[in-house]
């Protein structure tokens, strides 16, 4: 499905659940997930089911994005996952061996693959103009400026505040 399409044709048809970090995900959102989409039964509980093993999911992985698309009701009443996207957040990989065993580098932006392997902060954009710079916060600040003058950021490349000669060169070489 199309979420861009349908937020734009009929965002009416879009439900939207909140859920308070302090208490996680509670019974009565499972519940009314499942009622917005109009199920009823078994199909009703087996969503429930669904929404919790997919916040658990999401929790216990430290993601930052899963995303469900489309989901399924059979015949029988059960709900599957038909195709998923999952962002797993980098900065908590250390803590989950067994997903970062399983990344595929060859699905991933290569420059940022090569900067990563240098130890350089790198976010790869569309934009026209190259920026490097020593610090998350200036590098903010450039890519607003550049963006204030009318140009648009290529990446975002922070070198560290304690970047010697052979970063800097590097990432010169990743520009």
């Amino acid at each position: 499905m199309d979420i861009e399409k349908v937020a734009e044709e009929t965002p009416h048809l879009i439900f939207t659940e909140t859920i308070n970090p302090a208490f996680g995900l509670q019974a009565f959102q499972a519940r009314q997930i499942a009622f917005n989409l109009g199920l009823s039964g078994a199909a009703f509980k087996q969503m429930v089911k669904f929404v919790f093993a997919l916040y658990k999911a999401y929790t216990s992985s430290d993601s930052s994005l899963f995303e469900i698309n489309p989901v399924l009701k059979t015949s029988d009443e059960k709900i599957i996952a038909v195709d998923c996207k999952i962002t797993l957040d980098d900065n908590a990989l250390f803590r989950h061996k067994d997903l970062a065993e399983m990344r595929d580098v060859r699905e991933e932006n290569s420059t940022e693959v090569e900067a990563k392997a240098a130890e350089l902060n790198y976010v790869d954009l569309d934009g026209n103009v190259g920026c490097m710079v020593n610090g998350a916060g200036l590098a903010m600040a450039t890519m607003d400026l550049i963006k204030l003058s009318g140009g648009e950021p290529a990446n975002f490349l922070d070198v560290g505040g304690t970047a010697d000669a052979k970063r800097v060169e590097e990432a010169f070489r990743i520009i």
